[in-house]
């Protein structure tokens, strides 16, 4: 949309309101404003069919670059880049190298810690955006500028984006389902289009609710966007109903509704011995790296639902994907690395295809050669695509929730299924055989250390730690300890499948019961928002 419009922010007096509720179209405290190059603005955007699709891609745009510090400077706020960095930072599976993420790295944030802010800024931004596009287009529907099968489908697009963000938000300033049936405090699920004073007023005085509550709305959303979005498009970098689909497999599994995964899983064709969809046509790809080489013609039966990073918008130098989780030597910026715990883990087989997506730091022998990710290489443009859903997800959703319910049959057939796709057969040793043998005691612990493996630097870790916290057998019971950089061989030799004992992690795990388990609230939001500020999470 930046062919029309572009972001500024400014400031409106006497409304703060940086961190909470971001308007679309128009313009209050740091609200987004679009302003349109040739003076089209909200009052005509709407009365013109001609500029409504485009207002849309403006809603996906404010998924993939976002703000920083005010600024318009993109860091790949929300989903374009820094949800997968912060989600990877807050697990143990990769490894903080520099001063960069070490705030999230350590549990160190505070109510102004730049990143963290950003995140709940621009997730509620992108929320509003939404918002004030769904209004904007019921309006035209009702007065037959659009059709109502149109504006369905377009509604449906937007209610997937703000169910996505809602969720977000939900991981990490809330505590999860399990915690009391989703009992415990949630987010404001803000449905109301913050583009008039009154309206800011009304979202102002929207308590949190709970946990149980907001997971209620996000999957009425996604049924919304089911029934009314396209089940044929291949065009992953617009909501789909199958990615309505593979979102709710998510989301049940945060629910521990293990039937509801199933069910929605089934779908997608989950439920069959060679799982494929007929439904937008998913499979998984033959060649592991696809869905990371193949993205930006929406041409691999992979993904599901990427954020569409170009050459013109994206998290630029200090937030797009590739110079974050690169090499130096590969004209990364070399800042987060892999932990070499994952990396010479016994259920990572050492002839694993999904090696060829790591790659090891060269250079003089001063120079750290540690492993960092190859997942994304377009060092020069950033334009490397954001993965957010792949058919491989749904499957090990899918797996996950058979295995928790007792069919055994279906949950390896479709371990088997990701496994053996990037294992080769010739090697029985990491090859997983047609029919379960008994050296695998626990299906459940291999299907989610399948997860970490298939999805290392997806932003995938912290989700599953967080709705695992409290499980007694699969959980970590917090933060997990994590490895310290300083105590890293600069040789890379910690990086070694031979290994039989871990490195040492070094900084120490984070209980459950800390209340550094949760982010806080900006204190920007809290400023200017008495509700919030008065169910500001403990400890802040």
């Amino acid at each position: 949309m930046r062919n029309i419009f572009k972001y500024q922010y400014k400031r409106y007096v006497g409304l703060a309101l940086a961190a909470g509720i971001v308007a679309g179209l128009t313009s209050c405290s740091k609200f987004t404003e679009l302003k349109p190059k040739n003076q089209v603005d909200e009052n005509v955007v709407f009365t013109d069919s001609s500029y409504i699709e485009l207002a849309l891609n403006g809603v996906y745009n404010a998924a993939t670059v976002g703000s920083y510090n005010d600024t318009y400077s993109g860091r790949g706020y929300p989903f374009g880049a820094a949800a997968i960095e912060q989600d990877e930072m807050r697990g143990e599976d990769m490894v903080n190298l520099a001063t960069f993420y070490e705030i999230t790295y350590k549990a160190q944030y505070s109510t102004t810690s730049a990143n963290n802010v950003a995140m709940w800024v621009n997730l509620y931004s992108l929320i509003n955006q939404a918002n004030v596009f769904i209004e904007g287009i019921q309006a035209a529907a009702a007065k037959g500028i659009i059709s109502a099968g149109k504006e369905l489908q377009l509604e449906g697009e937007a209610r997937f984006l703000r169910a996505l963000a809602h969720h977000e938000l939900l991981i990490h300033f809330c505590r999860p389902y399990a915690d009391g049936n989703g009992a415990k405090a949630g987010v404001p699920y803000r449905t109301l289009a913050t583009n008039t004073v009154d309206k800011i007023q009304k979202n102002l005085s929207m308590p949190r609710g709970t946990v149980a509550e907001d997971y209620t709305q996000i999957l009425t959303d996604l049924d919304f966007a089911e029934k009314n979005l396209s089940a044929t498009s291949r065009a992953f970098s617009k909501a789909t109903q199958g990615a309505a689909i593979a979102l709710k497999t998510r989301i049940k599994l945060h629910m521990q509704d293990y039937a509801g995964v199933i069910a929605e899983a089934a779908k997608l064709g989950a439920d069959k011995p060679a799982p494929t969809s007929s439904i937008n046509s998913y499979a998984l790809a033959a060649d592991v790296t696809a869905p990371f080489a193949s993205y930006g013609n929406n041409n691999n039966t992979e993904s599901v639902f990427s954020i569409a990073n170009s050459v013109a918008a994206n998290g630029d130098v200090n937030g797009a994907l590739a110079p974050m989780f690169g090499p130096t030597s590969t004209s990364g910026r070399g800042l987060v690395g892999m932990s070499p715990n994952l990396y010479n883990a016994k259920f990572f087989a050492a002839d694993d295809d999904r090696r060829k997506l790591m790659i090891r730091q060269t250079g003089a022998a001063d120079v750290a050669k540690y492993v960092f990710s190859a997942k994304y290489t377009d060092y020069a443009n950033r334009s490397d695509w954001a993965p957010i859903l792949r058919y491989a997800e749904v499957l090990l959703n899918a797996a996950e929730a058979y295995s928790r319910t007792g069919n055994n049959v279906q949950a390896y057939n479709l371990l088997k299924v990701v496994h053996n796709r990037s294992n080769a057969k010739a090697d029985q040793t990491s090859h997983l055989p047609d029919v379960m043998p008994g050296t695998i005691t626990d299906l459940t612990l291999a299907i989610l250390n399948e997860r970490r493996v298939e999805f290392f630097a997806e932003g995938r870790r912290w989700p599953d730690l967080h709705r695992l916290a409290l499980d007694a057998k699969y959980g970590k019971g917090g933060i997990p300890a994590k490895v310290d950089p300083a105590a890293l061989k600069i040789d890379g030799s910690d990086y070694d499948v031979n290994k039989t004992t871990p490195v040492a992690t070094g900084i120490a795990a984070i209980e459950y019961s800390d209340y550094r388990f949760l982010w806080p609230f900006p204190a920007t939001e809290t400023a200017s928002n008495p509700t919030l500020k008065a169910a500001q999470n403990p400890g802040y």
